[in-house]
C-alpha cells in the first residue's frame, strides 16, 4: 500500500504524478481526486481497497463487445475522480468519498470474488482507475496469476509514467469521451 509517482515538495507539500493535474498537496489536504493526502509530508493513500461499486457485468457493457465477447467481467470502482464533469453519470462516488458506504475489497478478495462468479476477466470502471493506481496494480498480477483478463474504462488522463506501471497488467484499455467541448 505504498504511494507510488509522488515527491516531495518545499514546504511539506508533496506532489502526485498519477495524472496530468499533478496536484501539489499541502499537509492536511487532499488531491483533487479525493484518492491521495498529505500527511505530514507524506502520501498517504485514501481509497486503497475502498470499493464503492461491485457488480458482475457483460464485458459488452464496458463497451468493450469485440473483446472477449459473450464473458462476464467482475467490475469495480472506488471514490474519486481526477475529471468533476458536470455531466457526471456517477458523480455520487466520483465526488466523494462515502467510507459508511465503502466495502473494503482487497486485492485476493477482488480475484477471489471475481472466480467464485465465473468470470473470465476483471475490470476497474465506474470512477477513473489511474487514482487507484496502486491497488489496480495489485489487483491486476493476481488477476493475471489466476488467468483472467483485465481492463480499465477510463477518462485516459494519466501520465505516462502512470500508463508504464499498469500497462504490463492490461488487456483492455477502454478510454471514455467525456465531452465535445474543449
Amino acid at each position: 500500500m505504498k504511494p507510488l509517482l509522488w515527491e516531495k515538495k518545499d514546504n511539506n507539500n508533496v506532489r502526485c504524478n498519477i495524472c496530468y493535474n499533478r496536484c501539489i498537496i499541502p499537509p492536511g489536504k487532499t488531491s483533487r481526486c479525493l484518492s491521495r493526502k498529505n500527511v505530514d509530508g507524506e502520501m498517504v493513500l485514501n481509497t486503497y481497497g475502498l470499493a464503492s461499486s461491485i457488480a458482475v457485468d457483460p464485458i459488452e457493457k464496458k463497451p468493450l463487445y469485440h473483446f472477449h465477447p459473450g464473458t462476464k467481467v467482475f467490475s469495480v470502482g472506488s471514490w474519486g475522480c481526477n475529471f468533476q464533469c458536470k455531466h457526471c453519470q456517477n458523480w455520487h462516488i466520483s465526488q466523494n468519498i462515502l467510507e459508511d458506504k465503502s466495502h473494503y475489497l482487497s486485492p485476493e478478495k477482488m480475484i477471489d470474488r471475481a472466480l467464485q462468479h465465473k468470470c473470465e476477466g476483471v475490470c476497474w470502471t465506474y470512477n477513473e482507475p489511474a487514482i487507484w493506481l496502486e491497488y489496480t496494480i495489485d489487483s491486476a498480477k493476481l488477476a493475471k496469476e489466476n488467468g483472467l483478463y483485465t481492463a480499465y474504462v477510463t477518462n485516459g488522463f494519466m501520465t505516462i509514467e502512470a500508463l508504464e506501471r499498469i500497462a504490463p497488467y492490461l488487456d483492455a484499455f477502454r478510454v471514455d469521451l467525456k465531452s465535445l467541448e474543449d
